[in-house]
């Protein structure tokens, strides 16, 4: 199926996750009548059915039975009742990434962002740019962002912006114009086989630009510069450490860890810029977004304005709450280069002592990155790793634990203590943090529960003066 032609009525089987509630959305909004199913009921289910989507839980071989197209998500297996019954009615079943490309490719100027990192604040510093130059964008993130009131906006313009995931080759499936690449390294070890294998996914990528498109990437990533050399159309780079096109020179960072710097293209300054987040990598960030920017034609000062007004998105540096003069941090780092470069920003940050939970997220990852996980916490001076997340995703074959990362661990830094319940760990750190401290609760899991549950520990400390 190359087209939504005669299709009115579409199914979404795991509708809840944060890319199928976009692309549902969108579909509402265009008129289209949606239909869904989950596991569970959450606030972005509830949203959807306010707008008009009839959401049944959990799933259930009766919920296909009239539509014309059932869209699943990579997280669903072959055997759910859903597809298979779908599949007895001949209803045509498509997965997440080719019906965003179909989407896409209505759209003139698709801007697809990828690489292992930073995908959602970049491609949400490059939507509110657009939006805010009236660009009138279609936008669709992995994350939420506040100034969208959630991860999708439904434009009326050719602009369509999207996260590109690498995943499973997903973003083969997409119709960019213009493409970035923030960095290519190890990762999903669980579908690629090395990064031999998750480069050749990138080459790929590139070659999906036609040649009046542009392709954006990063030059202080080696991976990345090579992939760029199989592109056939205009390119961009960007970086800090090497020649680039657009480099951040004079950085400095004030008061309260928040960065500003002078942005030159081709060693000519073109503005200074200050940020409201943190850290180096942000920086790098946001010189991906001017480069998008600017090649758009869009003006220096809504683009100075736009980074300056983002102050995130969620999950990612997410200030829960300050109690008793502790800072408690939510963030989505999963991977051994996310947590250093979130806990390298921490240096910034007005602290006292930085404590570190970790969830690590999937067996598979766990493993194949094990050596580099044992080395990413030196930035911490207290780190506490829980169980391995991983929900229905894998199994444990108990070759892989937490401890195990504990015990290499402790031979770089000697702070790292295993714990499995969220209730003994939110104890601890009430306990034995002091103020001035910052507290993250970090990875893909279900550890963002922890930093509410600190937090109303604190809450209840304070007023009972213990």
């Amino acid at each position: 199926m190359a087209s939504l032609e005669n299709i009115k009525n579409i199914h979404f089987v795991g509708i809840g996750g944060i890319s199928m509630s976009g692309l549902a959305e969108i579909m509402l909004t265009a008129g289209y009548n949606v239909t869904g199913s989950d596991l569970n009921s959450s606030k972005i289910i509830d949203r959807l059915s306010t707008k008009g989507a009839k959401i049944s839980i959990p799933h259930d071989s009766k919920n296909v039975e009239g539509s014309e197209l059932v869209v699943y998500t990579a997280a669903v297996k072959k055997d759910n009742p859903e597809l298979v019954r779908a599949g007895e009615l001949s209803i045509p079943i498509m997965d997440r990434a080719e019906f965003l490309g179909i989407i896409m490719k209505d759209h003139n100027y698709g801007i697809a962002i990828s690489g292992c990192h930073g995908k959602t604040t970049t491609t949400s510093m490059v939507s509110l740019i657009f939006k805010n130059a009236n660009f009138d964008p279609t936008i669709l993130l992995g994350g939420e962002l506040e100034a969208i009131n959630g991860n999708v906006l439904v434009g009326k313009s050719d602009y369509f912006i999207t996260e590109a995931c690498e995943y499973y080759e997903s973003f083969l499936k997409f119709y960019p114009y213009i493409g970035a690449i923030l960095n290519v390294e190890e990762d999903h070890l669980d579908y690629f086989k090395d990064i031999d294998h998750i480069m050749s996914a990138f080459y790929k990528f590139v070659q999906l630009i036609p040649n009046d498109g542009t392709l954006v990437v990063c030059a202080d990533n080696e991976n990345t510069m090579k992939v760029a050399k199989a592109a056939k159309c205009n390119i961009l780079t960007y970086g800090i450490e090497n020649k680039a096109d657009y480099t951040a020179t004079n950085i400095i960072f004030n008061q309260f860890g928040h960065p500003s710097f002078d942005v030159n293209f081709r060693d000519s300054k073109i503005g200074e810029f200050s940020l409201n987040v943190y850290g180096i990598h942000n920086i790098l960030n946001s010189l991906a977004s001017i480069a998008i920017a600017i090649n758009a034609g869009i003006d220096i000062d809504i683009i100075k304005n736009s980074l300056l007004e983002f102050v995130g998105t969620h999950r990612r540096f997410d200030i829960k709450g300050v109690q008793n003069e502790i800072t408690i941090i939510d963030d989505y780092a999963h991977h051994p280069t996310e947590i250093k470069a979130t806990l390298e920003a921490a240096k910034q940050f007005p602290h006292k002592k930085v404590w570190c939970v970790f969830q690590p997220h999937t067996y598979s990852r766990t493993r194949t990155l094990f050596g580099d996980f044992a080395k990413a916490f030196y930035n911490a001076d207290r780190v506490i790793i829980a169980d391995i997340y991983s929900a229905s995703r894998e199994r444990d074959n108990g070759d892989i634990h937490s401890r195990d990362l504990v015990n290499e661990a402790n031979k770089n830094s000697n702070n790292t203590v295993y714990m499995n319940d969220f209730d003994e760990i939110a104890d601890l750190i009430v306990r034995e943090a002091e103020p001035g401290d910052i507290v993250f609760s970090m990875g893909a899991g279900d550890i963002f529960k922890l930093s509410q549950m600190i937090l109303e520990r604190l809450d209840v400390c304070k007023s009972c003066a213990c």
